[in-house]
């Protein structure tokens, strides 16, 4: 075969791909779509998520079911994805902490968030408050700072898990302020928060959307949100420097969606167009605002971009706080 004939050749089967995967993409979903996600089924990015997949499941004529398969930092829900067929009908929710912490925080993992995964899109950014029990002893950010600082290993805080925003953002809290907690991590958030409002543990950096349900019958109460800002739908709420607490701090989160390595461009694209659509929808926006979570949509490349930005943040974070994963 001689180079013009090998070149025709290989355009040939180039453009044969290509149609390929373009038909692929026009008729997914061809079955049923399975999200996982590393949350309880009552956790906030659980309850999103699902709503999400109604949404999508009409769009597609398909049923969206979310398998919530919460514990062990994301790594149970993480591997069951990992391996799966890369065709666009298992899909993984994640977090920073997924994808940007765990990678800083872990000498090993079971998975790799570059080379196992394709970035999809984002669900949406969301801040973290400072959480407290209502008849607790620490009502102001100033009074959990003097107990941390006058009796050094007694005061503790919670997490959703090891390596979670909530966990980076109390390591900072104690190195900003000079103090030095207990860190109690659950695999389910939601018996951190039943532990806060019974005084079990003394605080946390937690979601609205997840620290509702016990905000809503008067058992936790937020004291702070670290933010630059305040949130425009609670405006009472002070952000952690106007509370007496370290200047500039910021703990957010983000959700995101990825597909196995492999997936097809083609795919990833028209999930990518259609989560964006569901953003902007009247009705997923209202869920949103009552979460305090802040729609993102996005191309696949612009998530990317914000996870690599995230790894070398969260990396320096982990050095100069010396969290660890144990």
């Amino acid at each position: 075969m001689n180079c013009t004939a090998r070149r025709r050749f290989i355009f040939l089967i180039a453009a044969w791909l290509g149609l390929g995967s373009i038909a692929l993409a026009q008729t997914f979903p061809s079955k049923v779509v399975k999200i996982t996600a590393p949350y309880a089924a009552g956790a906030g990015p659980a309850i999103f998520t699902r709503i999400m997949a109604d949404k999508l499941s009409k769009t597609w004529s398909q049923p969206v079911i979310v398998d919530a398969k919460p514990g062990a930092s994301g790594f149970i829900a993480i591997e069951a994805v990992k391996n799966a067929a890369p065709d666009g009908h298992e899909l993984l929710v994640v977090s920073n902490a997924h994808v940007a912490i765990n990678p800083a925080l872990y000498r090993t993992l079971p998975y790799d968030p570059r080379k196992d995964f394709v970035p999809v899109a984002m669900f949406y950014h969301t801040p973290f408050f400072l959480t407290v029990s209502t008849a607790g002893p620490y009502q102001s950010v100033p009074a959990l700072i003097a107990a941390a600082k006058a009796n050094p290993g007694t005061v503790s805080y919670g997490s959703s898990y090891v390596g979670s925003p909530s966990h980076l953002g109390s390591a900072e809290f104690e190195f900003l302020t000079g103090t030095k907690m207990i860190h109690v991590p659950y695999k389910d958030q939601s018996q951190m928060y039943v532990a806060i409002a019974g005084g079990d543990v003394g605080w946390a950096f937690s979601t609205l959307g997840s620290a509702l349900p016990l905000m809503q019958s008067g058992r936790l109460k937020l004291i702070a949100i670290a933010a630059r800002h305040r949130l425009k739908t609670l405006p009472d709420v002070p952000t952690l420097e106007e509370a007496g607490g370290p200047a500039g701090m910021v703990v957010d989160s983000w959700l995101a969606v990825l597909a196995p390595r492999g997936t097809p461009s083609e795919i990833v694209r028209r999930i990518n167009a259609d989560i964006n659509r569901q953003l902007a929808d009247p009705e997923v926006l209202q869920q949103l605002q009552r979460f305090g979570f802040e729609p993102a949509p996005g191309t696949p490349e612009q998530l990317a971009d914000t996870i690599r930005a995230e790894e070398k943040k969260f990396a320096e974070l982990v050095r100069r706080t010396g969290a660890t994963a144990d």
